[in-house]
């Protein structure tokens, strides 16, 4: 059976953690996993509906759609899936514009109640997505890595030899400006300080020397077992609720301590004085930095107790078998037969979205 994945584009990080991930989980119930960027013409979209149509399942990933594309959509797909891992009915923290969104909210609780099954990324995009449909669809879903492909950092370095390590693209380089303050107070205490930054862009921090390291999904394990302290921000925004905390399960894999402020997963990934630190102010990162970088024993163990953590709770193979599994159930015939009811569209709904795009 084909498992048709829509996804944004080739790639994409949240394709490759949330679904591809799990592609050996679905082999071994017989699915095969299939993505493809989804269309953005309405030409296009027409076509691509026949790919829909010929699949068993369908997984739309994150995208709201306008009311007419979700209408075909739904018409098309015997089975449809919705995963999401960012707070899609918010607009992002770098928008100029206000976090809410109407149209964002009215795409969002239309894609919700169409689905079959929506699997959320935490425990946040769960309660919202419940919250705009049935309850018994929406399935819990973290993002996942496999430890087994990150090999441990060795943590011999000390003092100004410390090296910091912070993950992530161009999109979310802003966060990491929010934490310039804290790393810029542990720079002078220390008297210099590397970060390594592995991105597909660079910048220039003040009191720290930054590596860049050009972004690849060959080397980031490497890149990251070569540094000695994760770090992460997540700006203080309604956006940062949705967020599944990648980076911070990349480090931990890596065996790094990580040091993050206490917004949304980051409360519930680290836990603070075992696996890394929560810190707010430029003092307190400062000082967090400082204590980890004056003793390498420390950041073994607390590297260690975070690996642990990633294999127990967000590990591929624990939760790829979750995975198949709900495919495997959302497609059965007696859950499939989702009621025409729900797939109707008013009228002015349609001509009100006809010439849209998806967002």
């Amino acid at each position: 059976m084909r498992l048709l994945a829509l996804i944004e584009k080739p790639g994409h990080v949240c394709y490759r953690y949330r679904l591809e991930a799990h592609a050996q989980a679905l082999s071994e119930r017989n699915w095969s996993l299939q993505a493809a960027p989804l269309a953005r013409t309405h030409r296009e979209w027409l076509s691509q509906l026949k790919d829909v149509a010929a699949a068993d399942a369908v997984v739309l990933q994150r995208r709201l759609l306008p009311a007419w594309w979700l209408w075909l959509l739904r018409r098309s797909a015997k089975v449809l899936i919705y995963d999401l891992d960012d707070a899609m009915f918010f607009r992002d923290s770098n928008a100029a514009k206000p976090a809410a969104s109407s149209r964002r909210i009215r795409r969002f609780r239309a894609t919700v109640r169409l689905a079959d099954a929506v699997t959320a990324g935490n425990g946040f995009l769960a309660d919202k997505a419940a919250a705009h449909g049935a309850a018994h669809r929406v399935h819990r879903l973290p993002t996942c890595v496999d430890p087994a492909l990150y090999p441990l950092a060795r943590h011999t370095r000390r003092g100004s030899q410390t090296r910091l390590a912070w993950i992530g693209s161009k999109s979310t380089m802003p966060s990491l400006r929010l934490a310039a303050g804290g790393l810029a107070e542990a720079g002078r205490r220390l008297g210099g300080l590397e970060l390594r930054l592995i991105c597909d862009c660079t910048a220039a921090l003040p009191e720290i020397t930054v590596a860049p390291r050009r972004w690849s999904s060959e080397t980031e394990a490497r890149e990251l077992a070569d540094a000695d302290i994760g770090i992460s921000w997540l700006p203080d925004h309604p956006w940062s609720l949705g967020k599944c905390g990648l980076k911070v399960l990349q480090y931990m894999a890596a065996g790094l301590p990580v040091i993050a402020n206490p917004i949304g997963v980051h409360r519930e990934m680290i836990v603070d004085g075992q696996t890394g630190f929560l810190a707010e102010s430029p003092s307190e990162w400062a000082g967090a930095i400082e204590r980890l970088a004056a003793d390498p024993a420390l950041r073994a163990a607390m590297g260690a107790r975070a690996r642990e953590l990633v294999e127990r709770q967000y590990s591929a193979s624990r939760w790829g078998t979750r995975f198949a599994a709900l495919v495997d159930s959302t497609a059965s015939p007696a859950v499939s037969q989702t009621p025409r009811s729900r797939w109707r569209v008013p009228a002015w709904h349609l001509r009100a979205s006809a010439r849209r795009t998806p967002r």
